[in-house]
């Protein structure tokens, strides 16, 4: 690749950075959970207008979600962004100890505000390219709500938002700087509503059937399960209604969420189903009834080794030290909210030896180093329709705890924005990249081609499924 073609992307992004810095502060002042994030979507619709993105909205069936493009012909290249926070994670911008905000608990504790932000302005940017070069191509930004927990990308993708996507492209703000390998777990979101009789828990206790001991009973099952189940997967649970707060009052009704996340599709179905009998179990020895209905789904991420070297030999060229004296002095400001013991685990992590004393992470990660930090994210099922690839950015600390207060705290840091100017640079350089170079993206496509011609595509989530607008409400 031509390094013009980088220096001209990259020039249109330092142009720009204010833009979209300002646009990510908003979105983490408004802190907006999953299926919620109106302000914010509206803050992005109305940047991806001004750029002069043909934007279609309410994509999906969902309110929060869009699809802006610009261009004609050629590649179609797919920027995946994020705009939605998480509950109980509310904390004061840039104060370095616990103080949450009184008039919204919530946090962008996994640092969309950014992911969104710096997404956009990568699109904007081949945009931008596109026009000056009148190079044959479309960049199509996908405005992503609800990945934490909605699988918003996976009814996005249901509903065939990519079908004619060539290549995606997408990052997360992170402790270090590298090419994201494509490691994470299949999951699925199932609520379990038990249904009993209530009565007087003193009086006639005999007559009434608790749906809250039926949970509970639900979660010694799960816990005998755990010494049975492949080593990483993982099972998680949320009381959404634990009957009321009249402890003489048999429960009648009571609900849990579980999460329950497997290597792969196949292994999550497996486990689903052993989660599903042991509720029925619970519910057989409280003479209860039980509904289980499924929330969302999420696939596995597939890799592509083209698409992460191209993106790798980008980050390389752009380098990872953009970090200067206020960074650092701002870094020692949060040092003491993280044990040494963190800051350890972030290097391990990747299979880096730790480098006492570095609490920022001002260099790009070899192209080798594998995460064994085990989550999820709906990009997984964009993965296994069109070749996608991410960046990881380093926007905090050293040891920064995900989906913590410390992230939150971190978001509206320079230090922050400049991570996400740097992934939007290395995000617009990658599809610079795919744009010019029609053996790179046929080799993406025959690495894609081989990976699914076992295992096609299927859609995790039942076809009667639809969006839970409401989660975030229920979950309140």
């Amino acid at each position: 690749m031509h390094d013009d073609n980088l220096q001209s992307v990259w020039s249109f992004v330092d142009e720009r950075r204010q833009r979209y810095t300002d646009l990510s502060d908003r979105i983490w002042s408004y802190a907006e959970l999953a299926y919620t994030e109106h302000r914010s979507a509206a803050d992005v619709e109305a940047v991806l207008r001004e750029e002069g993105f043909r934007v279609e909205t309410k994509v999906a069936g969902i309110p929060t979600a869009m699809v802006g493009e610009w261009g004609s012909g050629g590649p179609v290249i797919a920027i995946l962004g994020e705009y939605d926070a998480l509950p109980g994670l509310s904390q004061e911008a840039g104060t370095a100890t616990y103080k949450p905000v009184p008039e919204n608990c919530n946090g962008h504790g996994c640092g969309h505000n950014l992911l969104g932000s710096g997404a956009l302005m990568a699109a904007a940017a081949v945009k931008d390219w596109l026009a000056r070069t009148g190079t044959p191509g479309r960049v199509r930004f996908y405005g992503c709500p609800a990945e934490e927990g909605g699988a918003a990308k996976t009814f996005m993708v249901r509903a065939g938002l990519f079908k004619d996507a060539d290549v995606a492209i997408s990052w997360h703000p992170a402790a270090l700087t590298g090419v994201w390998d494509a490691n994470s777990l299949a999951n699925t979101r199932i609520d379990f509503s038990f249904k009993g009789r209530a009565s007087h828990a003193a009086a006639a206790p005999q007559l009434g059937r608790s749906a809250l001991d039926a949970v509970e009973l639900m979660s010694v099952g799960v816990n005998y399960m755990r010494e049975h189940m492949p080593s990483d997967a993982r099972v998680h649970y949320a009381y959404l209604d634990a009957g009321g707060i009249a402890p003489n009052v048999v429960q009648a009704q009571a609900k849990v969420r579980y999460l329950i996340r497997a290597g792969d599709l196949s292994q999550m179905n497996q486990l689903a189903a052993r989660v599903r009998k042991i509720a029925q179990g619970a519910a057989l020895m409280t003479e209860t009834e039980v509904e289980a209905k499924v929330i969302s789904a999420v696939s596995n991420l597939l890799g592509n080794t083209p698409l992460e070297q191209a993106m790798h030999d980008v980050m390389t060229r752009l380098g990872g030290n953009y970090f200067d004296e206020a960074d650092f002095a701002d870094a020692q400001r949060f040092r003491p909210s993280v044990t040494d013991n963190d800051i350890d685990a972030t290097w391990r992590r990747f299979g880096l030896v730790p480098q006492g004393g570095k609490i920022l992470g001002d260099f790009v990660m070899p192209l080798d180093a594998k995460s064994t930090m085990l989550g999820s994210t709906d990009v997984g099922d964009v993965s296994w329709v069109v070749p996608t690839v991410q960046a990881r950015g380093a926007t905090c600390i050293l040891g920064t705890p995900g989906h913590s207060w410390q992230l939150t705290a971190q978001g509206k840091l320079p230090m922050a924005h400049k991570g996400m100017i740097n992934a939007a640079k290395a995000m617009a350089g990658t599809a610079v990249q795919v744009l010019t170079d029609p053996a790179l993206l046929a080799r993406a496509k025959a690495d894609y081609a081989a990976r699914t011609a076992k295992t096609p595509y299927v859609c995790p989530i039942p076809d009667d499924v639809q969006p839970a607008l409401d989660m975030s409400l229920q979950a309140a």
